[in-house]
């Protein structure tokens, strides 16, 4: 088990490295060798988020779900098919998506949910609640620039 474990996390990295370099398509078939040896939480979110770079958002968005059912407290998946939901302008859909990220027990940057909660209220003409999500964003990671920018712009917006 723990030799598949690793040989898993191996073609993990491999993958991540070609995600990284822009070749999606080998990333995606380094991922899914991944899974096939020992599936993930993280491999399907990275397989994901793979797709959703090529546009696949109804596949991401499959790929976050088989996150979700190996790892329900693995924050990110919830985060990311919040943000493709928010990329196809199905923003009432991504809402909650979005609100279990952000109590999800383990995720990390906590900030990032509340962004695109944000977005989605924004693109929703929510202009408080969206100020709101960007000024937590601002409370969980002060140096993000995004969250400052965005926050002026809603601010614009209600004047």
């Amino acid at each position: 088990m723990e030799d598949l474990r690793k040989d898993a996390q191996e073609l993990f990295n491999r993958a991540y490295t070609y995600h990284m370099m822009g070749d999606i398509e080998k990333a995606i078939e380094l991922y899914k060798q991944s899974i096939e040896v020992y599936p993930t939480a993280l491999a399907y979110t990275f397989l994901g988020w793979a797709y959703s770079m090529l546009g696949e958002y109804e596949k991401a968005i499959e790929m976050c779900e088989q996150a979700i059912k190996l790892d329900p407290d693995f924050g990110n998946p919830y985060n990311d098919i919040g943000s493709y939901l928010i990329a196809l302008g199905r923003y009432e859909e991504a809402v909650p998506w979005l609100k279990r990220a952000i109590v999800a027990k383990n995720y990390e940057p906590r900030h990032y949910p509340h962004m695109n909660l944000a977005r989605a209220y924004l693109a929703m003409g929510r202009f408080k609640d969206a100020l709101e999500e960007a000024e937590n964003a601002i409370k969980l990671a002060p140096d993000y620039k995004p969250a400052h920018i965005l926050r002026h712009q809603i601010l614009g917006m209600l004047n």
